[in-house]
């Protein structure tokens, strides 16, 4: 993990592309999944598009963060968070995917008047989303409790995917010089946004490379508590790192997750922005 992305997109700006503007998940039980997070983060739900079956959106303080989905009976999918990534044009991202060894596994369609999305993944198998706004531009608020931090892919090796992202999405890579950490971030204009974590035979065998994603909490020994209370698994303990103490944890379904309190609000900063 490195620094905590910004709120640029924010306060009815469109995202810029490439950017984290979103976070969805597929469940089987939805309405165990809503008072799991809703007690663990404070979320209250609202309906979201219906194009891919019953969908809500969780709101913190009125505001949206996420997404959660149904997914059908007879769908026996991994159960995990998934970013979407900013696109002024979905259809023409989504092309660039193919060419460049990923695949499109769904769209690109027209998610009612919200936006059109594309849910694809990378050469190596990590799932992600495209999203190209048009009533809907993505989280309306970051930085503060329950609120997505960071989205992190954990792969074998950065160096394999790394290019098909800066193609993609036209990242700017910063590689970390370390013998000992194989990690790319991904800057848009500058700002980090996501980050590539090699992480070699340690990759779970079960899950291959994903995409895991960061909410930012008070307490990651609390929080991490209060998953095991509501029926979920610490799989790390908290641990500390230069970005601040993280557990990475899974929901009752098994949707992998972390939770972090990153350095600049340790230090009393208000969340929004590090620069």
């Amino acid at each position: 993990m490195t620094e905590a992305r910004g709120s640029a997109g924010l306060n009815g700006a469109v995202y810029p592309p490439g950017t984290p503007c979103w976070v969805s998940l597929m469940v089987h039980g939805m309405a165990t999944t809503q008072e799991f997070y809703g007690a663990l983060f404070g979320w209250e739900f609202q309906p979201g598009p219906q194009q891919l079956g019953p969908y809500v959106r969780a709101l913190l303080d009125g505001r949206q963060v996420a997404g959660i989905g149904q997914l059908p009976p007879d769908r026996h999918l991994p159960i995990a968070w998934t970013p979407y990534f900013a696109s002024a044009d979905a259809d023409r991202t989504a092309e660039t995917v193919r060419h460049c060894g990923g695949t499109v596994g769904v769209g690109p369609l027209d998610a009612g008047e919200a936006g059109r999305l594309v849910i694809a993944s990378d050469p190596a198998g990590a799932v992600f989303g495209i999203w190209q706004a048009v009533e809907h531009l993505g989280a309306d608020i970051t930085g503060v409790p329950g609120t997505p931090a960071w989205d992190e892919l954990l792969t074998v090796d950065s160096s394999l995917v790394a290019k098909f992202y800066e193609t993609a999405f036209g990242y700017e890579e910063e590689p970390v010089v370390s013998a000992d950490l194989d990690y790319v971030t991904l800057r848009i204009g500058g700002r980090p946004v996501a980050g590539i974590h090699g992480v070699g035979s340690a990759l779970p065998r079960d899950r291959g490379p994903h995409w895991l994603t960061y909410f930012e909490v008070t307490d990651p020994d609390e929080a991490a508590d209060r998953v095991v209370e509501l029926g979920g698994h610490v799989l790390e303990p908290v641990r500390d790192t230069p970005h601040g103490p993280v557990a990475t944890v899974a929901d009752p379904e098994g949707a992998k997750f972390a939770v972090v309190r990153t350095e600049h609000r340790a230090a009393g900063g208000d969340g929004r922005t590090v620069g």
